[in-house]
């Protein structure tokens, strides 16, 4: 019988092997999970449980909020506001950060999440899921957490996952030594290692973008995108694929099990820095998708570089497989020269 490594065994042998050993890191991960585990159930239910619709509310983006962003949001607060793990939290559906009850403990880390990616899917029955990002807390336990606590650039991240609600439950996680996928066994409750060392592919064949605003997008991005629409016929001389889900994890996710380019570019109609979060959204999946050999930058410099100046900080996202992400970054730089 083959040995099954469930997360939390995979987390500790992976903490003997760096220098981040400590039992309260593991822990973490662990309420994460647990958080995630309620969450993919309540999604699972749907309309059996009344879970499907809008709430009447909006988020502090002004986006609409459905009803399981708001229960998402809840359950991951509750599972980690009292832990002793965090010293404050940072949420997509939150204009401050949540800080730690007065009367919990207060740990060496910073939560950042994106409780329910892909929101506006649920209604369809389609692909959702949850982000998170861990940072070290280096300032003092006695004091509230203040924004500046969270303004550490991408690389600086302790780890990076998220969780896909799809067909089965899926935890794609790193920690820094690479990227590894775990498929939740609803019959134990346990995350179990299904995908490990996730490598994504150099070359592709597929890209992912909204062309409904291609009128919108800079030089180098309709360039890109007017050469893969070529096919064969054109420069590159092959046919491509083009994909969009409209739901970031399920972006990643493709990107990382067979390659492709997913871009969010930068969009003169709706933004003039970007539509993607850069704390809980661009730079978890930028660790991921590096972690796993791909590249992430927003054009003209890397994701995993900026030094963030807001809490909702939004940016230009355009990450995968490592040649077309060069080739979309080599334009960028070509059009300024």
């Amino acid at each position: 019988m083959t040995h099954s490594i469930n997360l939390t065994q995979f987390i500790i042998e992976q903490q003997r092997k760096s220098s981040n050993n400590k039992a309260d890191f593991s822990l973490l991960l662990n309420d994460i999970a647990l958080a995630c585990k309620k969450i993919s159930h309540l999604v699972n239910k749907g309309a059996l449980m009344g879970m499907l619709g809008d709430a009447d509310s909006e988020n502090i983006q002004g986006e609409v909020q459905k009803k399981l962003d708001i229960i998402s949001h809840e359950i991951m607060e509750e599972a980690l506001n009292w832990t002793g793990h965090l010293s404050g939290m940072l949420s997509e559906e939150m204009e401050h950060p949540l800080q730690i009850p007065s009367n919990q403990p207060k740990g060496s880390y910073l939560a950042l999440f994106d409780p329910l990616d892909g929101s506006s899917n649920i209604d369809l029955n389609l692909t959702v899921g949850s982000i998170f990002s861990i940072l070290r807390y280096q300032g003092d336990k006695k004091k509230d957490v203040a924004e500046q606590d969270f303004f550490q650039k991408g690389s600086e991240q302790v780890c990076a996952g998220f969780v896909l609600y799809g067909p089965s439950t899926m935890m794609i996680l790193t920690t820094g030594q690479g990227v590894d996928g775990f498929t939740l066994d609803p019959d134990i409750g346990e995350f179990i290692l299904t995908h490990p060392k996730i490598t994504i592919p150099e070359e592709t064949a597929e890209f992912a973008i909204n062309m409904s605003n291609q009128r919108f997008w800079e030089a180098p991005v309709q360039r890109y995108v007017e050469e893969c629409l070529q096919g064969k016929s054109g420069v590159r001389d092959k046919d491509f694929n083009m994909r969009w889900i409209a739901s970031l994890v399920a972006e990643v996710y493709r990107v990382l099990m067979r390659g492709g380019i997913f871009m969010y570019p930068l969009d003169s109609h709706k933004s003039t820095s970007g539509r993607l979060r850069l704390l809980y959204e661009a730079n978890p999946m930028s660790f991921i998708v590096e972690q796993a050999g791909g590249v992430s930058s927003t054009g003209n410099e890397p994701i995993l570089g900026i030094t963030p100046t807001s809490l909702h900080q939004r940016v230009p996202l355009i990450l995968g497989s490592k040649s077309e992400v060069n080739r979309v970054v080599g334009y960028h730089h070509t059009s300024k020269n």
